[in-house]
């Protein structure tokens, strides 16, 4: 019965944020500062990993087809598949859910247990859609750019750890790439970063809009977003495959 209680009051937190806005151009600087904040912010963390990541596949792959029968350039082609169907989107996901999620519960949280969101009702503020609509039109608005990023500056590093250490040349490397390429695998992945990013930005604001007590409890909600969003995330990621790709 708590799965229902807390699902039911899901549904009706997003009935209130997704309610006309008052003033919409107050809407439109908060969603401009949130992309900073939620979007921006992160470029330099999902840079890292991804490069990070595309050498772990690229160097995986080489070492598990040294077979002589299996061409050299099946680790580009491992690679680009990897990184663009599962890693990019996926991954980036769960590691926003960790970033930008445990934010904005805390942000949230901490209002909430400072009464600030109380202060918000009494002057007649809709608190829920002014806090979190733009949250969630920020993060929904950069997730595909982050996506794209991580897309990129994945498969350059897995080139570069490649060459590097003598596992694959740059021909068969991009030859790999190439090799029947299917651009849909980019729109798919694009589709799940959009509704990561609402996964992400809606489970960690009920998370820290509900927060009740003091900074303990605030510390626990942050925790809560992080694991509920990753949670949803992955099931949602099973969902969207088997609707997206079969």
């Amino acid at each position: 019965m708590t799965l229902f209680h807390h699902l039911g009051k899901y549904v009706l937190l997003l009935k209130k944020v997704f309610a006309k806005p008052e003033k919409a151009r107050v809407y439109y600087k908060q969603t401009i500062r949130e992309i900073e904040t939620l979007g921006i912010n992160s470029i330099g963390i999902i840079a890292m990993i991804s490069v990070f990541m595309g050498a772990v596949i690229t160097i995986q792959t080489a070492y598990n087809t040294e077979n002589p029968l299996l061409p050299t350039y099946l680790i580009g082609l491992a690679a680009r598949d990897s990184i663009l169907l599962e890693f990019s989107s996926t991954i980036v996901a769960l590691i926003l859910a960790g970033k930008v999620g445990s934010n904005i519960a805390s942000e949230l949280g901490t209002m909430s247990v400072t009464e600030q969101i109380d202060a918000l009702e009494i002057m007649g503020i809709n608190s829920a859609s002014y806090l979190i609509l733009p949250k969630i039109i920020a993060l929904m608005f950069f997730a595909p750019f982050l996506t794209l990023m991580s897309m990129i500056i994945g498969i350059f590093g897995g080139w570069a750890a490649g060459t590097s250490v003598g596992a694959v040349t740059t021909t068969y490397y991009i030859h790999g790439i190439q090799y029947e390429f299917i651009p849909y695998y980019v729109t798919y992945s694009l589709i799940k970063s959009v509704v990561f990013a609402f996964i992400i930005t809606t489970v960690s604001s009920y998370h820290g809009y509900f927060t009740k007590g003091g900074a303990l409890e605030v510390g626990r909600s942050s925790t809560k977003a992080v694991v509920h969003s990753s949670v949803v995330i992955l099931l949602f990621n099973l969902i969207l495959t088997q609707l997206l790709l079969s």
